[in-house]
């Protein structure tokens, strides 16, 4: 067997959740290995959603202009009762947009992994192996190697100092490494349609939900000429003959007139809700479905993935650069799990109200949902059942703690106007409205700061932009940041690589206190991650109701 050199990281699996993550990691001058089993991108659509936080992830990489040319409006869903008429709501959030996107959009899948390896290709620090598979995995306290064999029969021993299972459902990482699946207690089974419409108009531009006991259903308009259903398969039905052409044929006639359609795709799955008990053993992690699974009911199967990918990739690189001790490592379960146990226990809410099977329930949900929605009791903004951080690398009851930091237009030093995000490296930032703010901070915690490559950044609203003096100054257009600011009565924000906040100070003295507490933590070892959230000086604290935006 031929030994190959050794990486900083190996990924398994190169769907989309592994190629953002090649991508992020390369990005930052991270070696990566990519090994995936087949030859080439899947090439018929199975994720259709993505959220403004994974768009903006995709801006990360580096394709931002890319997505802005590739994705369509998700113009909201409504929910069909027994009657047909309007039981539930979802809206998009209004403008303006706070993460510098569409908070919903539909996208076609095989095109946007096309992009992400076509943008990894630019990289000599990655290197990808297709047609090959892992078939046995060991590590040490250095490294991890992991045994390849190729579609041809030979093989190879791949090393790295981290392997990330990114390989999907069935994860042979995983199973590797023993980690088990908790049951969210959500399994049925439905068939996925996706066609290719002729009259794109025929059809209206928004998402129906249709919670009839006869046959439930999901109707998703993609991009372009892409068109979705999504078919509950009823008791007693057989998943196998379920996904026979004629038998999709006939379902489809249950939704839609299918005289401008030409089907592209169509599918049974066993839709389920299942969350890794373990996502770290030593040196190796796992993401996405590998470690987690959740019913398509708010869109969000990608997005986890993508989240994960963002908050692994800068811990991983601090650690291997020698920025950061190895347990910073393990404040990555501790944010994600909680978060995604959140989003699942939401989609199977939405999916218990669309696939309800007994008419009599039925028709009470539907009173019920009516009611909710006239007395303005139901929530009807997709984007407000995702949750904040609660715990893990952000300081604890501050503000604005483990939320998402906006992201404005600007106007940079060239002149030129984009998203704030294009101006920033991938490092943590201080970012204030005003120019004072940044002396606060002490000759030593300020040359640590620079030390770590991390930035400070004043984003004004009048006035021109600048690089001068390790300060960057932007412009921006519409005031978001600033309203942002100011309704949550801080002067300067600590933002991470991921664009989460880890929190907020109103002067100095608070200011100097968290970049302490966050470089002590950064520098701690594994104990100080295995709590689910980090201590923070008393004075520093502020009531939870003062957190919300």
């Amino acid at each position: 067997m031929e030994e190959v050199q050794i990486y900083d990281v190996a990924i398994v699996g190169y769907g989309p959740v592994g190629a953002v993550f090649a991508n992020l990691l390369a990005k930052r001058g991270l070696n990566v290995a990519v090994i995936e089993r087949t030859a080439a991108v899947y090439d018929k659509p199975r994720a259709i959603a993505l959220d403004h936080e994974a768009l903006r992830i995709f801006q990360a990489v580096g394709l931002g202009d890319y997505m802005d040319g590739a994705i369509a409006p998700h113009n909201g869903t409504h929910f069909l009762g027994v009657d047909g008429e309007i039981i539930k709501i979802f809206d998009p959030s209004p403008p303006p947009h706070p993460l510098g996107w569409i908070p919903n959009a539909t996208f076609v899948q095989p095109d946007a992994e096309t992009a992400l390896r076509e943008k990894l290709s630019e990289y000599d620090n990655a290197d990808i192996f297709l047609s090959a598979t892992g078939f046995a995995l060991a590590q040490d306290q250095n490294s991890v190697s992991l045994s390849v064999r190729r579609d041809d029969g030979s093989e190879f021993t791949l090393r790295a100092r981290y392997l990330v299972g990114c390989d999907g459902a069935n994860s042979f990482v995983r199973k590797q490494i023993g980690a088990g699946l908790e049951d969210l207690a959500f399994d049925e089974w439905w068939v996925v349609v996706d066609t290719l419409t002729s009259d794109p108009a025929r059809r209206p531009a928004k998402a129906f939900q249709y919670c009839r006991p006869s046959r439930p259903g999901t109707f998703v308009p993609g991009p372009r000429r892409l068109r979705r259903w999504e078919i509950k398969l009823l008791p007693g039905e057989d998943p196998e003959a379920a996904g026979a052409p004629d038998n999709i044929i006939r379902l489809l006639k249950g939704f839609t007139d299918t005289t401008d359609l030409t089907i592209w795709r169509s599918a049974v799955y066993r839709f389920h809700a299942l969350l890794g008990q373990g996502w770290r053993d030593r040196r190796i992690l796992l993401m996405g479905d590998a470690v987690h699974q959740t019913p398509p009911f708010l869109g969000q199967g990608l997005c986890a993935g993508v989240r994960d990918a963002a908050n692994l990739a800068w811990k991983l690189a601090l650690v291997l650069r020698g920025d950061a001790g190895d347990g910073l490592l393990d404040s990555y379960e501790i944010e994600r799990k909680p978060h995604v146990r959140s989003v699942v226990a939401s989609a199977k809410e939405f999916g218990t109200i669309i696939g309800e099977l007994d008419p009599a329930a039925a028709a009470v949900r539907d009173a019920r949902l009516r009611e909710d929605l006239k007395s303005g009791k139901a929530e009807t903004v997709r984007q407000r059942f995702i949750p904040d951080l609660v715990s893990g690398l952000i300081a604890p009851d501050t503000k604005l703690a483990g939320k998402l930091f906006v992201q404005p237009r600007v106007r940079g030093p060239d002149g030129m106007a984009r998203r704030l995000d294009d101006l920033l490296k991938p490092e943590f930032a201080i970012v204030t409205a005003r120019p004072e703010p940044m002396a606060w901070l002490s000759k030593t915690l300020l040359a640590d700061w620079l030390r770590l490559g991390s930035e400070r950044v004043v984003v004004a609203a009048s006035g021109e932009p600048s690089a001068g003096e390790g300060i960057l100054t932007v412009v921006e257009s519409e005031n978001l940041f600033g309203d942002w600011m100011r309704q949550n009565a801080v002067a300067a924000v600590i933002v991470r690589p991921d664009r989460y906040v880890y929190g907020a100070a109103g002067n100095a003295a608070q200011l100097n206190m968290l970049i302490g507490h966050l470089l002590q933590n950064l520098r701690a070892g594994r104990q100080a991650f295995q709590a689910a959230a980090l201590s923070v000086p008393p004075d520093l604290t502020t009531p939870r109701e003062s957190n919300e935006q």
